[in-house]
């Protein structure tokens, strides 16, 4: 499988969370800022390529914005090795649960713009 196959097949199985955020985000109206979804972070170890996809990645600000679903749960080591790479490369990483954003889509937007901001 090719990063962008594997792209492609996150984008069309994305949860509701994701969903919701993304209509909020797209085509910059989140002030004015572009965001890409799935989007694969290409970093290197021993010469070799390696890839984690970012749920939502915002380049104007070195913003990774990570949605987690109850996988994530038994997931904690490998998402802290891999937020830690994220953060190597100079990205932040803020993480929202889907309950987060599917019955506090807002408040999540405002946390985000204060974060940006400040």
């Amino acid at each position: 499988m090719t990063i962008k196959s594997i792209v492609r097949e996150l984008r069309k199985n994305q949860t509701k969370a994701e969903k919701m955020f993304w209509q909020a985000v797209r085509n910059r109206k989140l002030k004015g800022l572009k965001f890409y979804r799935q989007y694969p972070i290409i970093h290197h170890i021993d010469k070799c390529a390696h890839f984690y996809v970012a749920d939502f990645c915002c380049f104007e600000k070195k913003l990774v914005i990570e949605i987690d679903g109850p996988i994530h749960k038994d997931r904690k080591d490998y998402d802290q090795a891999r937020e830690y790479v994220i953060n190597e490369l100079g990205f932040t990483v803020l993480r929202f649960k889907n309950q987060e954003v599917e019955f506090g889509l807002n408040a999540v937007l405002e946390k985000i713009v204060f974060l940006m901001c400040h």
